[in-house]
């Protein structure tokens, strides 16, 4: 796992003597990406310079050293991310004839040979594996980015500057194509509103103007021939998940099942291969239990296992991770986090993330990477298992909601949220406490009046994408709440999207692992584990795993209400259904708390009318009203707060 960043110069930068003291910059930027080695390569005549920082995971040797040259000397790469099956990529070279005299083992080496013998795209395309790279084709005096299947490594691209001094920056982080001299820092609005909605960035945008984050499965190619950005899918989560339900699996129950684990158990063989120390991140649920069980069945020595816990109740799995890890015989590691743990890495998460983001589980999430960073480099994950096997909770409630909304007139629909949110969430609480002091705990509920506050905001929806979009929404007129914004296009609200699947969970899914997965929850561990220099590996997204879920009908997921079927059928070869069947509980922290106690007084500051009509991007009445109706204890807040305290915090370090 690595750090690149680079440029494509214009007139100015050909024969500036200052470029490798740039390119060095640009690099030590995003050192915690790769602290073993670095390297800068460029081309003055071409105008064309790569950076590089390494994290030595495969040959850990010189000959690992980037940025690399082909063996023909036509190609120049940098290159960030693991190419899992490298090794049969060499033996396929090596059968036609096409393989080099190898200098080392590394996949970098690997991908250059391919690039050389099939092109690049034809490589890529061969490839299984994570990345991002930049490589420069001397014969056509082109460059080319790439970024992998489902997005979990990142790499952002603009023009910067003006006339002679026009530049086209790229880069792992936008830090990088910050310290180079030619940017511009000027805020997004439209994408700042974007992060108000989901709480991040969706791709193609970020929080720069004019500066984009390349999108999953995609190739960019560059050339001063040809100055604007070409960029071409070479594989189409769209087109999987329509291609699934075209040609769906059709063998029994036990054939998926026996087929998923023949699948996993490759990704996960793959993904073991590191030259140092690997392990797994193991909550006790379903995802992390099933890779944990798969390494250690294929280990001959117990696998390492991290976690963390909390003494908050609600918040807390680690008694679960340590009964699955005992009965797998991992050598498991676990830490109790305070709330002073979580708050002390608050400062730090503006630097981390780069570009505001405000999914609070990047707090825990940071924690257990910075534990595992401690005894091991590499550490493989279950993420994804939730998109691909139907795992949230929201699929199943937005589906029996939308069941019954369907049925009903959308003008009586809206005439019923009206009236529920004419009184207020606390005159509802009122109004419902008598109730509830006599019903049966399991049908307790906490704060009702802003849960019936939030069912009216989905009432009026037309369509299930219209239901999914407002579950999955933060400040619902966020082009109300960010001065001078327009809410831009996105993925959930292009008319390209039309997903013809047979089901509406299953549409929802599929919004899941083409927006949420890759600019939430890939974003989130990759930043988190990065900021410490440990490398991540998600077995469920080797595409082929993809495509074989998309291809499982939902019978196969989704039965007696209870997600992940399938896959449950393969957690329980190797551990006892009873450890795993529990209620799904979030990787979150009780922000909601916090904000009222320890952090009220630096959400204050950040919150401060004065302050935030100055700086100019928020609407300061409708921020203030939510800040004091949390503080009052009215409403829970925290989530949109959170969205503009995290802004807040990254423009302070700007």
């Amino acid at each position: 796992m690595c750090g690149l960043a680079g440029y494509l110069g214009a007139v100015t930068w050909r024969a500036n003597d200052k470029v490798s003291v740039v390119l060095k910059r640009m690099a030590d930027t995003i050192v915690a990406r790769g602290p073993d080695d670095s390297g800068v390569w460029y081309d003055s005549e071409a105008g064309i310079g790569l950076a590089h920082r390494r994290l030595s995971i495969l040959d850990l040797s010189p000959a690992g050293h980037q940025p690399m040259a082909c063996h023909t000397g036509r190609y120049v790469i940098a290159f960030n991310g693991e190419i899992y099956n490298h090794l049969d990529l060499r033996k396929s070279l090596e059968q036609a004839g096409s393989a080099p005299v190898w200098r080392g083992h590394s996949d970098t080496e690997t991908l250059l040979a391919g690039f050389a013998a099939w092109g690049i795209r034809a490589t890529v395309e061969r490839c299984i594996g994570m990345f991002a790279f930049a490589v420069w084709d001397k014969q056509t005096r082109a460059l080319t980015l790439g970024r992998d299947r489902l997005g979990e490594k990142p790499l952002y691209y603009g023009w910067q500057g003006s006339g002679d001094e026009r530049v086209f920056l790229f880069g792992s982080e936008l830090k990088a194509l910050k310290a180079h001299p030619a940017f511009k820092t000027e805020v997004n609005r439209n994408a700042l509103a974007l992060l108000m909605r989901y709480n991040y960035i969706p791709a193609p945008y970020s929080i720069w103007q004019d500066i984009n984050k390349l999108q999953p499965g995609c190739l960019l190619t560059i050339s001063y021939q040809h100055p604007e950005p070409c960029i071409e899918p070479y594989w189409s989560g769209k087109q999987v998940v329509e291609v699934g339900f075209r040609s769906p699996f059709r063998g029994t129950a036990e054939e998926a099942v026996s087929a998923l684990e023949m699948l996993l158990r490759d990704a996960v063989s793959q993904q073991m291969l590191a030259d140092v120390p690997l392990g797994a991140f193991l909550s006790g649920g379903v995802d992390s239990s099933t890779v944990v069980a798969l390494m250690q069945a294929q280990s001959g020595l117990p696998v390492r296992t991290f976690s963390i816990g909390f003494n908050e109740v609600h918040y807390n799995e680690a008694e679960h991770a340590k009964a699955v890890a005992r009965h797998l015989g991992t050598q498991h590691t676990e830490l109790y986090v305070t709330a002073g743990d979580a708050l002390n890495v608050i400062p730090k998460l503006p630097s981390l993330y780069d570009e505001p983001f405000s999914d609070s589980s990047q707090i825990p999430t940071f924690l257990v990477a910075q534990m595992a960073r401690q005894h091991v480099t590499v550490a493989l994950s279950g993420d994804a298992g939730d998109e691909l096997f139907c795992g949230y909770n929201r699929y199943i409630m937005a589906n029996r909601m939308w069941g019954t909304l369907s049925y009903l007139p959308v003008g009586l629909r809206r005439a019923v949220a009206s009236s529920l949110t004419k009184l207020s969430p606390g005159t509802w609480n009122h109004i419902a406490s008598p109730l509830m002091k006599v019903l049966p705990n399991r049908f307790g509920m906490m704060n009702i009046g802003d849960k019936l506050h939030k069912g009216a905001d989905v009432l009026a929806s037309q369509t299930v994408e219209d239901l999914y979009r407002d579950l999955v929404s933060h400040w619902r007129t966020p082009a109300d709440l960010v001065l001078k914004a327009t809410e831009p296009v996105t993925v959930l609200t292009s008319a390209d999207l039309q997903l013809n699947t047979s089901t509406d969970i299953e549409r929802m899914m599929a919004l899941d692992m083409l927006t949420y997965l890759p600019d939430d929850i890939l974003t989130k561990v990759d930043r988190a584990a990065m900021g410490v220099s440990l490398e991540t590996r998600v077995p469920f997204l080797d595409h082929r795993v993809v495509e074989f879920a998309w291809q499982l009908p939902l019978e196969y997921k989704l039965r007696d209400g209870v997600g992940k079927w399938a896959l449950r059928q393969v957690l329980y070869k190797f551990v006892p259904q009873a450890l795993i069947e529990r209620p799904k509980m979030g990787f979150g922290v009780p922000i909601d708390t916090w904000l009222r106690g320890p952090l009220r007084g630096w959400a204050e500051e950040l919150l401060d009318a004065s302050r935030l009509h100055n700086e100019g991007f928020f609407n300061t009445e409708m921020v203030r009203e939510k800040w004091d109706e949390h503080l009052s204890g009215k409403r829970n807040w925290q989530y949109l707060l959170w969205d503009v305290l995290m802004f807040q915090a990254w423009l302070e370090k700007q």
